[in-house]
């Protein structure tokens, strides 16, 4: 069995060397055709070095083609895989940055909010010249599967702009399922889900063992955990108001809402600084920084440690090898994917990504009909819904009003500014990031004359509630397995460089 799969992003560390190794541990794809493509050479030579000497040493005859040349590298591919960052840890700091001095205080900043939003508008006009890229010189039959974020904007923008097939793919749900089980002594294995909703809003709508319910007793169970009572208080919350436990972390979703970092004395409460994901301002941008900082250290030591193993037990939970195998080789795989949703959610719009159960053969990729969501769940579902909307449309054509109402409509932006305090912050973020957003370059001259005309509203130097200082490669060195899984935490989306307005 043959045939080419392509990683753009290919640059980093420890995301595309999983993906790889999930991949070839197949026994059907020992002779697969593998690109990596990134705009870094100096990263994509390293990655590459290291992914082919652990291919050479678990005795696969396969070469790896390496190219900073993108449609090189997809040429003649059925399977794309992506996990570019566009503007990478320079326009990330922005995201975060700015809206702080606002009194926007964000822990991750990927998926909705301010950074979010912002995100999006670097990725998608990007996203889409991928797609053009990929019909062009892909089969035509082509899978796009992507795993950068904002997952949904991103993958929103790709079915209804790009005119390729593309699935959005994230590992959030494996890992609520992993914290389910544990708080009632149970294996994952036993213990079964239904989760529904959109992108790190996706909800356990059902959760049973041998045909035991599990939510019922779930809130009581999280609060007697000794670890998640402390560390997943917002989850917890969440839980206690709305019914359902939420996938995504107890950082992720605390900016997605409005009630939990609109106060900056009570923010403590809801967090925990045992790691960067349970809520620390910038937490993911400090992690990421250090990451890339550790990787372009320590790389020559990543090539003295053992090759990874590809055995079985070694195979991750990221969803994209096993629906490549799914659809090649017809064995049946059940995981949560993110489509449009098309009716699958039916009290969440159709034109919307939502991420729900799905089923894989070789006749394709399944979704099942889930119904209606709860009441309650949906409600926060639709609120991100119509910023993702707006976004979207805002980052297709270039339209800062459009990109002003997200900001507007967004929970935790509206929660802690008022109107005229966001059309100053956008103004503010469009000039910051306008090496990466060739499609406004309108809007972003008229912001220029506003910001230098004076008479601005007045921000403050904040720092946020829980900041944290980026560790030195000293202090790094000091726990080097630490810092390898920072690594190889951080580099899904690598950086992507400042966009030409003339790319097409």
């Amino acid at each position: 069995m043959s045939f080419k799969v392509t990683f753009i992003g290919a640059g980093s560390i420890g995301f595309t060397r999983g993906l790889l190794r999930d991949l070839l541990i197949v026994p059907e794809f020992r002779n697969i055709q593998i690109a990596f493509t990134d705009i870094s050479e100096r990263n994509l030579s390293m990655v590459t070095e290291l992914c082919q000497r652990d291919s050479n040493e678990n005795g696969l005859p396969i070469t790896i083609q390496s190219t900073t040349d993108r449609r090189e590298a997809l040429a003649g591919a059925k399977y794309v895989f992506c996990t570019i960052r566009v503007g990478g840890l320079e326009a990330f700091q922005t995201d975060v940055d700015i809206p702080l001095k606002y009194g926007i205080d964000q822990c991750v900043g990927d998926t909705l909010c301010a950074g979010g939003i912002m995100y999006g508008q670097r990725g998608i006009p990007e996203m889409l010249r991928i797609c053009k890229d990929i019909r062009e010189v892909c089969l035509p039959d082509v899978l796009l599967l992507n795993y950068s974020n904002p997952m949904a904007m991103l993958t929103w923008a790709c079915n209804k702009y790009g005119g390729v097939r593309t699935i959005g793919l994230c590992h959030g749900v494996q890992h609520g399922h992993h914290q389910i089980a544990e708080v009632y002594g149970l294996d994952k294995k036993d213990v079964d889900i239904v989760c529904a909703g959109i992108n790190h809003q996706t909800w356990y709508i059902k959760a049973s063992h041998q045909g035991r319910d599990l939510t019922e007793g779930l809130l009581e169970a999280f609060e007697r955990h000794p670890e998640y009572s402390r560390t997943e208080k917002v989850r917890i919350d969440m839980l206690r108001r709305f019914g359902y436990y939420s996938t995504e972390s107890n950082g992720h979703l605390s900016e997605y809402v409005p009630w939990y970092r609109k106060r900056p004395e009570e923010i403590p409460d809801w967090i925990d600084l045992g790691s960067w994901i349970n809520g620390e301002t910038g937490g993911y941008l400090r992690v990421c920084t250090e990451g890339r900082n550790w990787f372009e250290t320590d790389f020559p030591n990543w090539m003295k440690d053992p090759a990874v193993s590809y055995t079985q037990e070694n195979r991750g939970e990221e969803h994209g090898s096993y629906i490549i195998e799914g659809l090649e080789t017809g064995r049946v795989y059940r995981g949560h994917f993110n489509v449009v949703n098309q009716g699958v959610i039916s009290n969440l719009p159709d034109d919307a990504v939502i991420e729900a159960p799905g089923y894989v053969d070789r006749n394709g990729i399944s979704m099942p009909l889930v119904g209606e969501l709860p009441l309650g769940p949906a409600a926060v579902c639709n609120a991100s819904i119509s910023v993702q909307r707006l976004a979207v449309e805002a980052a297709v054509h270039g339209d800062d009003q459009l990109l002003r109402q997200a900001f507007m409509m967004d929970p935790l932006v509206g929660a802690v500014c008022n109107p005229k305090e966001i059309w100053q912050l956008v103004d503010e973020m469009l000039v910051a990031g306008e090496a990466w957003l060739p499609q406004y370059k309108n809007a972003i001259a008229e912001a220029k004359q506003r910001l230098a005309a004076g008479s601005l509203l007045p921000t403050r130097s904040y720092e946020g509630a829980a900041r944290l200082k980026v560790k030195t490669i000293e202090e790094m060195r000091q726990d080097r397995d630490q810092a390898n899984r920072n690594a190889g935490e951080s580099d899904k989306g690598k950086d992507r460089e400042k966009i030409s307005p003339g790319l097409e």
